[in-house]
């Protein structure tokens, strides 16, 4: 059984930092490029950032980059989105997916977690 299981968010002031967690279980971990995505109300969900496999590049949103910073742990199946420099605008849900590219295409999403960037 696959399961994505975001956890880390809550409420912060502007200016503060946050690190979000997901662990992942019932797939190879590694196989799989990770990555976070957030959703405001009212707006589309929108790539954060993401981890590629082997290697582990990375590419983030115009809005997060130099603040935000996506890595993982194969070894604990677990992929970290550290937010430094919160935003008002960046509230939202955010949510973590597991993506494989292949003849058959597998991806599975978290059940989201909620960040308030609010003073």
């Amino acid at each position: 059984q696959v399961q994505l299981v975001e956890s880390g968010g809550g409420l912060i002031q502007p200016g503060g930092s946050l690190r979000l967690s997901c662990a992942a279980s019932g797939f190879t971990f590694s196989y799989y490029a990770m990555s976070w995505y957030r959703q405001a109300p009212g707006k589309e969900r929108e790539l954060v950032a993401r981890i590629r496999t082997a290697g582990g590049s990375t590419n983030y949103a115009d809005s997060v980059k130099g603040r935000f910073t996506i890595s993982r742990d194969n070894a604990k199946n677990t992929v970290y989105l550290q937010m430094n420099s919160l935003k008002p605008e960046d509230t939202a849900v955010y949510y973590c997916n597991a993506r494989r590219a292949g003849l058959v295409e597998y991806d599975y999403w978290g059940q989201g977690t909620q960040v308030t960037v609010s003073s």
